[in-house]
This record gives C-alpha cells, sequence and structure tokens, in this order.
C-alpha cells in the first residue's frame, strides 16, 4: 500500500456520509466552531426533523460553553425553544452520548417514538461518532450520518495537505483505539 492508497483509505474509513433525509431527531455533537450544527439546521428548517438534541460543554471558541452558543444560533435561526433539547454535561464524544441517551429517556416519550437519529458533528469526527452511538443508543435505532460541510472544517480530500489536518486526523484514529479497547464503542 503506498502514501496515496494509505490516505485514501483512511479517509474513507473516517470520513463518512449519508444522504440528508428525514429523521426523528438531530444529534448535534458539540464543538469549538458551530458548524456541526448546520446540519441539523438544514433538517429542521426543511421539515426533516421535528427536533434537535445539543450536546456538549467543552468551550466554543469564543470562550462561552459549546452548548449555550450552539443554542443561542439555533434560536436565532428560528428553531422552537420547545423544540430544542440540551446536554449541557458532555466533555467529550463519550459523555455526549452516555448523557444524551439519559436525556432522551428522561424527556417527553423518551425512546419510543424516536426510530431514526442524524448524527451532526465535524467530518473527520463521524466514524467515532456513529461507533460511540451504536454502542450507548438502542439496537433498534438507525443512524443518519451528517458531517458539517463548512470548508473551515477538515475533509476528507485535503486533510493531510496540512500539519493541522494530520495532527487531528491521527488523533482521531488514536481515539477511536483507545474508545474501542475501553468498550466504549460499537460496530463502524
Amino acid at each position: 500500500m503506498d502514501l496515496l492508497d494509505t490516505r485514501r483509505a483512511i479517509s474513507d474509513f473516517l470520513f463518512i456520509r449519508d444522504e440528508p433525509r428525514p429523521v426523528d431527531l438531530a444529534f448535534v455533537a458539540a464543538s469549538p466552531t458551530v458548524s456541526s450544527l448546520y446540519p441539523a439546521l438544514d433538517l429542521y428548517e426543511t421539515g426533516r426533523t421535528p427536533k434537535i438534541l445539543i450536546s456538549g460543554n467543552g468551550q466554543a471558541i469564543n470562550g462561552q460553553s459549546e452548548w449555550s452558543v450552539y443554542k443561542e444560533l439555533a434560536l436565532d435561526k428560528g428553531v422552537k425553544k420547545a423544540d430544542l433539547l440540551i446536554e449541557p454535561r458532555a466533555k467529550n464524544t463519550l459523555e455526549n452520548f452516555v448523557f444524551g441517551a439519559q436525556l432522551i429517556a428522561e424527556t417527553g416519550t423518551g425512546w419510543r417514538d424516536l426510530r431514526t437519529i442524524a448524527l451532526c458533528a465535524k467530518p473527520f469526527h463521524m466514524r467515532r461518532v456513529l461507533m460511540t452511538a451504536r454502542r450507548h443508543f438502542p439496537e433498534s435505532i438507525e443512524f443518519v450520518v451528517l458531517p458539517s460541510s463548512d470548508p473551515n472544517d477538515l475533509n476528507a480530500e485535503t486533510w493531510w495537505r496540512s500539519e493541522h489536518g494530520r495532527k487531528r486526523v491521527l488523533e482521531e484514529l488514536g481515539r477511536i483505539s483507545t474508545y474501542g479497547l475501553r468498550g466504549d464503542i460499537g460496530d463502524y
């Protein structure tokens, strides 16, 4: 396997994407910049999801908590407060799904009426997001993988061109290994 094949294999593994379609819930794994919210907003604005769950208590680039920045943007874009679920404790991907699952179970109809969930996050992060969701959400849930398409996010075609991109992608592969060794992820 040459370098080109290796880059392609890494890109094919990490940078996964489905076509947008109607879902019962859009689940957003927050990050310091808000682009992970955009696919969920698109689903909501086009009537393809009735609810958005935002999870993440890291620090956004403006110094506020991620969830509060995402919530403010969602409300500014017309999402009704009643259509937002906020999970404000998660500090990492595992906690996004552990705490998110608890929140879903405790609100409204819980898991009973959920069949499909869109997973929204950064493009290079989607494989771990999907694998973590498969481990911590009910087996009956069908996932639709919708990463952001913001040009400022790392993408499958160019991540390897910068030291920052190579570092982030290789760290992500390491995190998948760590999660796998701890039993925190499901099948890919």
